[in-house]
């Protein structure tokens, strides 16, 4: 079980699950936001189930602009307002009489999975870091997933829409990802993608909405961690991966990694899945959920 809680972030209420486990704080947290137009109640609380069994407090929340949150415009994703956002749901679990605010951890999957990073680079309260199947250079991870021509197509229209929103004001949208990606522009072009979201969001995330502004994909192809994991020198940190990942690609993260200077750091590799596999299968996202626990209590 969870409470609905609000906090704010830049002015903006935002909208999060508090879990917390049974007995007696103060308990240890997790900080945890979502990947591409995801909401809270996308996947993220069956690893804050198996977090509370183990006595460890979550705080889900709703970036600005998604879900139960405020703010516009909707279903906008700027980075640096997202690892902000992160970093004023710290500010408030500082707050809580039941968590003990010296045992702070960040999660992020997908794109929250590069943030989380960041956010363990430059703000000291995150201890421990857990970042599963993460997007860690947005321009190289578009090229690959649109291919040559996809890739011009995508440019083309992003620069035509910059010129629209300078003469309008207003932002334009584009779908999160496509069954015929081909044809209609997106962000993820992958066609298994709509109908395992449009699952989601009929079994467990009915606020999820298969669009962002096209402004938000032009952030993603600003968007790199390893400037920043750099700083990663004594923060426990913990990739989890997917060996069949095309989506956010293995090598990249791999790459990644690699550039962590502490010692502390481990990599997991779940065999026999992709990116979404780890949502699609719960017994790949209990596995998954487990890593991440025996992380947590090993440095948290």
């Amino acid at each position: 079980m969870f409470e609905t809680v609000y906090f704010t972030s830049e002015g903006v209420q935002l909208e999060a699950q508090l879990h917390l486990p049974e007995g007696d704080g103060p308990f240890p947290v997790v900080v945890m936001a979502g990947g591409w137009c995801y909401v809270k109640e996308l996947v993220q609380p069956r690893y804050a189930e198996i977090f509370a069994a183990a006595g460890y407090a979550s705080l889900i929340f709703d970036y600005r602009g998604f879900g139960g949150s405020e703010g516009a415009p909707r279903q906008h994703l700027d980075p640096h307002g997202q690892v902000e956002d992160y970093r004023n749901a710290i500010s408030y679990v500082e707050t809580l009489d039941a968590i003990d605010s010296t045992r702070i951890a960040v999660w992020g999957i997908s794109y929250s999975g590069g943030h989380s990073m960041i956010v363990g680079a430059i703000d000291s309260r995150a201890k421990v870091v857990i970042s599963i199947v993460p997007v860690v250079d947005g321009l190289e991870t578009m090229r690959r997933a649109h291919g040559t021509m996809g890739f011009r197509r995508l440019r083309s229209a992003i620069v035509e829409s910059r010129r629209k929103r300078f003469a309008t004001g207003e932002h334009e949208y584009m779908k999160h990802s496509s069954t015929t990606p081909e044809s209609e522009l997106c962000t993820w072009p992958f066609p298994g993608s709509p109908p395992l979201f449009q699952m989601l969001k009929e079994t467990e995330a009915p606020n999820y909405e298969n669009r962002n502004t096209v402004a938000s994909t032009e952030m993603l192809m600003e968007y790199s961690v390893e400037p920043h994991v750099r700083e990663l020198v004594d923060t426990p940190t913990l990739l989890v991966l997917a060996d069949n990942d095309d989506f956010t690609w293995s090598d990249l993260e791999t790459r990644t990694y690699n550039a962590i200077p502490t010692p502390d750091k481990a990599l997991h590799v779940v065999k026999g899945t992709d990116h979404h596999g780890l949502y699609r299968d719960p017994e790949k996202t209990k596995l998954a959920a487990r890593v991440c626990l025996d992380w947590l209590q090993k440095y948290l």
